[in-house]
Parts: C-alpha cells; structure tokens; sequence
C-alpha cells in the first residue's frame, strides 16, 4: 500500500498538533500547581480581581514577584520575595491607628504585604497608604466567594498579628521572631510573640479547654530568662504563626483574636514562645482618646466575647485573676437544652455533659427547696440518679439534667408552697415556680418560668412498712421500698449543703438500680448512648 503525499502530510500536522498539545496541557499544570502551593506547602491560590479592592497587586512583593512565592529571603533589597504578611485584626471603625500602622511597618520594611481584616466595611474609610490592603469578611452577592476567604489573601509563609496602634522601629525584629519560631522546629512551640511596650504588659498562662464541661480555665505560668512557654497570653503581643497553621483552624480570625485562637491552639496541643525583647512600640496607648469611645469598646469586646464563647460551646471561663464569666443560660433565659427523649439530652449525643450553667441553676434550686422543706417540716430524701450522685461525687452527677427528691406525702400540708397546687402554680418570691406536674402525680420547682431546669418531688406514703405511691413511671427506680431506709434519715453532703438521705444508701441504690451501680457509671439510657469509661 503506497502512501500519497498529502497522506503523509496530514499524518505529520496531526502528530505535531498531539505533540503542541501535550506540552501546553503539561505548562498548565505545572502553573496551577505552582498556585496551589508557592510556599511551604501552604493551601494557597491566585487572587481574584474583585479579591481586595486592588486585585492581586496588593499582595506582591520587590518586582511584582508574589508574596512568598520563592526562596527563604524576606531581607529589604533581596530579589525574593517575603515570608511574611503583616495582618491587623482587632481594631473598631469609630477610632483607630490603622493607617499609622501600616505605615509604621512599609516605612521599615516596604516589601511585606499589609492586611487590614475586618467583618464589614468600616465607617468612616479607613485611610490605607499605598501597599496596604483591606481585606472585609462578610460575603457580598456580586463576588466569587474567595473574594472573602482570607486564606486567598495570604501568600506568604508566615502572618504576623499585630494590634492596633503598634509601630516597627526597627525592621530586623520580625527576622528575629521568624528565627525563634524556626529554632523550635516541628515542636509544640507553633506561635512566637513579642510584648508591646514592655515585657511586664503581657502575662503567660495556660489554658486548659474542657469541651465536655464546657469550660475554659486559664491560671498563671511561669517566666524563664529567655521568656515564657505557655498556651494563652493576655495584653498586647505581636504575634508570628505559620500561615498554614493560621488557616487550618476553623475560624482562624474571628474576634476577640487572641482568645480565639489560643482555644484553637490550645485544643491542638500548641504552645507559645512569649520572647523578652524585642519589644515592639506603640506611640497610641490609650486607644481611644475619650471614655465614651473605651466605654463603647468595652461593650463591643464583651459581646463579642459572648458571641464567640458561644460559637465554640463555652459556657464557663475561671480567669488567672480568680473571677468567673458565664456564657450560658440563667434565670432569664431558658435553659442550653430542649425536652429530653429517651432519658438521653441532646448534649450527650455531642460528646458533652451538663453545661455547668445548668448545673448552677440546679444546685441552686436544690438549695432553696431544701431549705423550704426542712424550715415547713416537710421529710425528704435523696432520691435515684441524685442519691447516686450524692454517693458518688457528692454533687449532681456530671452528665444529669435534674434532681429528684423524695417526700412523704403526708408531710405535704405543712409546706405553703406545695398544698395548694392543685388550683395551678406558684411563683414565689425568689423567682422560683412550684407546680404539680403534668407528666403523673408529683411536684416540680423550676428553677424560673423562663428556665426550666426543676427539681421534681416524688412523694410516697408508708403501707405495711413499705413505701409506695398510687402511680408510678416507666423509670427502673421508680419502685417500692421497704420503710426502714428512711428511719432514722441521715445527712449526706450533696451539692454543697447537707441534705439527707436513707441510712443505707448503698443497699438503697442496689436496690433500685443493681448491684455495683456506684463504682459502674453509665448514661442513663445506654441503649440510645453509652458512657465511654475509659475517658472518665
């Protein structure tokens, strides 16, 4: 078979339009992934035009190189580019130093990108020199969505968070935080700082977060020579964090930023270096030039706060100082959980346990109708998963959502508050409201008519020595019992006061719930959830 010309022609374009084709696929390639990962394996890419009001020039670096995008370099004059962005996060729109700022830094160091991140657009306008950008959070319809993804506005290796009113002195001092945080290598050691002012202006402590109790608690640590190794830091820092760890925690600059990302880090298991010198200055301190615009920061910061202690599940923070915030429920509010099914509340399904709010409310309604009962002369005693808890942690069993207490129903008559329920509830003078229920034939205190968290009071009578009601529930505690638990009654320690109880209350219990019930702790419907004991 001979082949013509034109045969051979056409075979010889087809084969160099493969050949064309294959190496400009293979050119695209190498780009996007050159994008993806200019730096040390950070999760970057190109900004679109819409990104910060400037498109991607903003982020360049000497010669129109991007930020980061090679070498380890970073020195003014070098023809790589810097390992650094320069990022402020906390500062208010009714007064601020961030053009100041801004250029503090691009007077020393005129290389690093400058970023200015806020959740909206501020008012007045911030007045930004050249080289510095403002990046705002809340999305807007008309934009691609990394328009507000800070991660896309990144491109170099490092971020050092800076506060406002900050001023660089001296440029080589981000070298030497970047080298502190280098020595440390792949250690627990993730975020170095350097005090603002002075080294006494910062305290080191360590932050221990507790996700199951929903607290966060924060207690001084110890200063060395060569500063201080901690988890959480309070007063004015200048921080240096890895871009790529910055990014994969989950919101990496919500505010109040300090807080929030030592809960983040702490709960990885990083550190912080807070380094002695250098000190970085700050030619505004105050802030805010009058009281009114403190008194409007304070609150802003205290919501926010708020805002923030709730997004991440914390209800209790015990600070340095000794004092508590609470960030839960209370007697205004309804309660941080729904009607319980199953015997199981909804927190447990989450891995956590009673908020402590929660248990607050109870341990003080407790109190109070313990004190009602014993000055009317009404017996009672610990009754179920409380006895229980009273025996085995002398308070509320963690993961419990009520306390039930028994009565003698004949005693009903002596207490004001009880007998004459049957007409409807009762508010009291402390808030509280005593109710016969509605769910069978006992009494409940809640803990306000806006919160429910109760005590439910179970009233039994004595027949032939044994105690006993006319209508029981579905509970497997709910059960006769012989008389004699409950002569004589016996004070036990519960919940911070002394309560009573029956006079065996282990055999009680046994009784009720089966044998080893105070050494075997379980949820209690391990059917629906089952305690994990190896995490107790």
């Amino acid at each position: 078979m001979r082949v013509s010309f034109c045969q051979a022609l056409l075979t010889g374009a087809i084969c160099l339009n493969l050949l064309i084709l294959y190496y400009v696929s293979r050119a695209q390639q190498q780009m996007m992934e050159k994008r993806r990962d200019p730096g040390r394996g950070s999760r970057r890419a190109a900004l679109p035009a819409a990104g910060l009001g400037g498109g991607i020039g903003g982020l360049m670096g000497p010669g129109g190189a991007l930020a980061g995008a090679g070498g380890v370099g970073g020195e003014a004059g070098s023809n790589r580019g810097p390992r650094v962005t320069v990022l402020l996060r906390e500062f208010e729109d009714f007064e601020n130093y961030v053009g100041d700022v801004a250029r503090s830094f691009l007077r020393q160091r005129p290389e690093l990108p400058f970023l200015a991140v806020t959740d909206s657009p501020p008012y007045p306008p911030l007045d930004l020199p050249e080289g510095a950008r403002l990046l705002v959070l809340s999305p807007s319809p008309e934009q691609p969505p990394q328009a507000h993804r800070p991660e896309f506005h990144v491109q170099t290796e490092f971020v050092l968070l800076v506060p406002d009113g900050v001023e660089l002195e001296q440029g080589r001092a981000v070298e030497r935080l970047i080298r502190e945080l280098e020595g440390e290598g792949g250690g627990p050691v993730r975020l170095v700082a350097a005090p603002v002012l002075a080294r006494s202006a910062v305290q080191c402590l360590h932050l221990r977060v507790s996700l199951r109790e929903w607290t966060a608690t924060y207690t001084p640590a110890a200063s060395g020579s060569s500063g201080s190794v901690c988890t959480a830091l309070q007063g004015d820092a200048v921080i240096l964090i890895r871009t790529e760890d910055l990014f994969n925690m989950s919101v990496p600059l919500t505010r109040p930023l300090l807080p929030a990302l030592f809960v983040q880090t702490s709960l990885r298991g990083w550190k912080v270096k807070l380094l002695e010198s250098p000190c970085f200055s700050a030619g505004h301190r105050p802030l805010f030039s009058s009281a009114h615009n403190q008194w409007k920061a304070d609150s802003r910061l205290k919501e926010a706060t708020s805002r923030l202690m709730r997004s991440f599940g914390l209800k209790r923070l015990l600070l340095a100082d000794g004092r508590e915030q609470w960030h839960g429920c209370s007697k205004e509010t309804a309660r941080c959980f729904g009607t319980v099914r199953d015997d199981t509340p909804d927190y447990l399904y989450l891995e956590r346990w009673t908020p402590p709010c929660c248990l607050r409310a109870l341990r003080d309604t407790t109190k109070y109708v313990i004190n009602i009962l014993e000055s009317s002369g009404v017996r009672y005693w610990l009754e179920g998963g409380t006895l229980l808890g009273a025996a085995r942690h002398q308070d509320i069993i963690p993961w419990d959502y009520d306390v039930d207490l028994g009565i003698y129903l004949e005693d009903v008559p002596n207490c004001e508050h009880l007998k004459n329920l049957d007409a409807g509830s009762l508010v009291d003078a402390g808030g509280y409201v005593w109710e016969r229920a509605v769910e069978g034939d006992f009494y409940r205190v809640q803990y306000s008519e806006a919160n429910h968290l109760h005590v439910d009071l179970w009233p039994f009578y004595a027949h032939n020595g044994v105690m006993t009601k006319d209508t029981w529930t579905e509970h497997k505690q709910d059960v006769e019992f012989p008389e004699h638990f409950l002569q004589p009654l016996v004070p036990m320690t519960f919940a911070g006061v002394t309560a009573y109880g029956p006079n065996n209350h282990r055999a009680f219990l046994e009784l009720k719930f089966g044998e080893g019930v105070i050494e075997n702790p379980q949820y209690p419907n391990p059917a629906k959830k089952r305690l994990d004991r190896s995490r107790l």
